[in-house]
C-alpha cells in the first residue's frame, strides 16, 4: 500500500472512530442536561458553542487561509522550517491566549449577544457555564496549529485520532456527572457549582488532553521547536492579502449564526431551541460528512488537477460525474432519514414528545442535503480555479437569506415550531445559494453541463418517493411514534436502521427499473471504499 493511500486509511478510520464516539458523547450528554424543553441545557449549549464560534474565525479564516499555506511554504527553507515554524507557533499562542483572556473578561456580554431571551437565572447558569468552557479557545487554536504542523511534515494520524481521545474523556465526565446528581437535569435553579465544574469542566478537560497529545509526536515529525518572540518576517503584513475573502466568509457565516441563536433563545424551556437545533445539525451532518466529504474528495483532487492544466472540458465533465455520484447517495440519504426522523431523533432526546419535536427541525434541515452536495462541487471548482471572491459573494447572499428567514420565523411562528422555522430558512437559503453559484459557474465555463446532472437529479427524486412511502410504511408497522423505534435510545438507532435499510432496497430497486445509467458507478465507487 503506498504512503498515501496508508495516509487516507489512517485519516478515514480515524473520522469513522471519531464521529460515532462523538455519536455517543452527545448521547450521554442528552441524558443528563435534557434536549428539548431543557432550559440548563440551552445555557450550556450556548455557553460551550462560545469556544467554536471564536476559534471558527481564528482557525478557518486565519489559520487555513493564511498559516497552513507559509507551514508548507517554509518546510522547503535549509533548516526544515524549523526557525519559522518555532516563531510561528510562539506567535500564535500569544494571539490565542490574548484571545482567551478578552473573551473572558466579556464572558457575561457575550451570553446576553446569542441569548438575549434568556430569563436572568438562565443567563447566570449559561455565564457560569461559558467561564468554563471559554478557555476551549486557546487550547482548540493550538490543536489546529499542532496538527497542520505534523500534517505538513507527513504525520498524518495524530491529528484525525487526537479529538477520540475528547470524545471518550466527555463521556466518563458526564457518566460520572449522571452517577453523582441523576439524569435529565434541567431545572436552572437546581445547578450547583459542583454540578457546573463537574459538566463544563469535562468538556474543557477533553479538549486540553487532544491538544497535549499532539506533543507526544514531535519527534516523529522531526522538530525541535522552542519559544521565539522575534517575529519579524512571519508575514502579518500579508495577513489581508492571504486571508482574504475567505476570512470575510466566515465572519458572515457566524453573523448568521448569531442571529439564529438570539431568535432561538426565545424558545428555550418551551420546546426545541439552541441544543436541540445543535443535535439535529448533527444528526444532518453525518450523512453529509460520510457521503459528500468520503467520495467528493477525491472528485476535488481531480477536478482541481484538470483546471490546474487549463483542460476545461475535463472540469466539465468532473463537475458532471460527481454531482450524478453525490446525488445518487444523499438523494436516499434525504429520503431514509426523513422517514425515520422520530427514532433518529429519539436517540439524541429523553422522550417520544421530544423526539417528535427534534424530528420537525431535522426534517427542515434535510431539504437542503443535496442541494449542498452540489454547492460541494460548484464551490471547490472555484477554488480550483483560484477564485475564492466570488463564493463569497454568494456565501454573502445566503448569509443574508439565513438572517432574514430566522428573523421571519421570529415574527410570525410560535416557540413550539420557532426552531423548525430557522432550520427550514436555512435550507430554502442554502437552496438559493445553490442555484446562484451553479449559474455563475455555468456561465464562467461557458456551460456545466447542467441539463445533464439535473435529468440524474431527477431520476433520483423519482426513486426516493416509492423509497420513502416504504420507509414510512415501515415504521407505522413498527409502530408509528408509539412503537418500539421510538420507545428509548437504542431502539431508536436500530428502528433507523431497520427504516433506512428498507428505504435502501426500494431506492436502488426502483432505480434499477428505471435504468439509470449512475448505478453503473455504484459498485466500483465501493469496492474503491472498502479497499480504503
Amino acid at each position: 500500500m503506498s504512503g498515501i493511500a496508508r495516509a487516507s486509511a489512517l485519516i478515514g478510520a480515524g473520522t469513522l472512530v471519531s464521529r460515532l464516539t462523538g455519536l455517543l458523547r452527545t448521547i450521554v450528554l442528552v441524558a443528563a442536561i435534557g434536549s428539548v424543553g431543557s432550559r440548563a441545557g440551552d445555557a450550556f449549549a450556548v455557553a460551550n458553542q462560545l469556544p467554536n464560534n471564536i476559534y471558527a474565525i481564528i482557525s478557518t479564516g486565519l489559520l487555513t487561509a493564511v498559516i497552513v499555506p507559509q507551514i508548507v511554504k517554509a518546510a522547503a527553507h535549509a533548516d526544515g522550517g524549523q526557525a519559522f515554524t518555532s516563531k510561528l507557533l510562539t506567535l500564535g499562542a500569544v494571539v490565542l491566549l490574548a484571545t482567551t483572556a478578552v473573551a473572558m473578561a466579556v464572558a457575561p456580554w457575550l451570553v446576553s449577544l446569542y441569548a438575549p431571551e434568556y430569563p436572568p437565572d438562565q443567563l447566570a447558569l449559561a455565564t457560569a457555564f461559558a467561564y468554563w468552557c471559554l478557555p476551549q479557545i486557546f487550547f482548540y487554536g493550538l490543536f489546529a496549529l499542532l496538527g497542520e504542523i505534523l500534517n505538513a511534515r507527513r504525520v498524518f494520524g495524530p491529528y484525525t485520532w487526537a479529538p477520540i481521545v475528547n470524545n471518550l474523556v466527555s463521556i466518563a465526565g458526564f457518566a460520572v456527572f449522571i452517577v453523582l446528581f441523576g439524569t435529565e437535569q434541567t431545572i436552572v435553579a437546581e445547578w450547583t457549582d459542583g454540578m457546573i465544574a463537574l459538566l463544563a469542566g469535562t468538556a474543557t478537560a477533553g479538549i486540553i488532553l487532544q491538544t497535549l497529545l499532539l506533543l507526544f509526536f514531535w519527534r516523529r515529525a522531526g522538530l525541535h521547536l522552542r519559544p521565539d518572540f522575534r517575529w519579524r518576517g512571519v508575514g502579518l503584513n500579508q495577513l489581508g492579502r492571504l486571508a482574504g475573502w475567505t476570512f470575510l466568509m466566515v465572519v458572515a457565516g457566524q453573523l448568521a449564526g448569531l442571529i439564529q441563536s438570539r431568535v432561538l433563545s426565545a424558545a428555550s424551556g418551551d420546546g426545541a431551541s439552541v441544543f436541540a437545533s445543535q443535535n439535529a445539525w448533527l444528526i444532518f451532518m453525518l450523512p453529509y460528512s460520510i457521503i459528500v466529504l468520503s467520495i467528493g474528495t477525491p472528485y476535488f483532487t481531480q477536478l482541481s488537477e484538470h483546471a490546474h492544466a487549463g483542460r476545461d472540458d475535463d472540469v466539465r465533465a468532473d463537475i458532471g460525474t460527481s454531482i450524478r455520484t453525490l446525488g445518487l447517495f444523499t438523494m436516499l440519504a434525504t429520503a431514509a432519514l426523513a422517514v425515520a426522523s422520530v427514532p433518529a431523533s429519539r436517540i439524541f432526546t429523553n422522550s417520544p414528545a421530544q423526539a417528535q419535536q427534534a424530528a420537525l427541525v431535522l426534517v427542515c434541515f434535510l431539504v437542503s442535503l443535496v442541494p449542498l452536495a452540489v454547492l460541494f462541487v460548484v464551490q471547490r471548482t472555484f477554488y480550483a480555479y483560484d477564485d475564492t471572491r466570488t463564493p463569497f459573494f454568494f456565501t454573502l447572499l445566503q448569509t443574508a437569506l439565513v438572517i432574514g428567514t430566522a428573523l421571519v420565523a421570529q415574527a410570525t411562528l410560535s416557540v413550539g415550531y420557532l426552531a423548525a422555522g430557522v432550520a427550514l430558512g436555512q435550507s430554502i437559503s442554502s437552496t438559493i445559494q445553490v442555484i446562484v453559484a451553479t449559474w455563475l459557474l455555468n456561465r464562467r465555463l461557458g456551460g456545466i453541463g447542467v441539463g445533464g446532472w439535473m435529468l440524474s437529479l431527477g431520476r433520483f427524486a423519482i426513486a426516493a418517493v416509492p423509497a420513502a412511502a416504504a420507509g414510512w410504511g415501515t415504521f407505522l408497522l413498527l409502530g408509528g411514534v408509539d412503537g418500539w423505534t421510538v420507545s428509548d435510545r437504542l431502539l431508536g438507532a436500530i428502528g433507523t436502521a431497520v427504516i433506512g435499510s428498507v428505504a435502501a432496497v426500494v431506492y436502488l430497486g426502483t432505480l434499477a427499473l428505471l435504468r439509470a445509467p449512475e448505478l453503473a458507478a455504484v459498485k466500483p465507487l465501493l469496492q474503491r471504499l472498502r479497499r480504503r
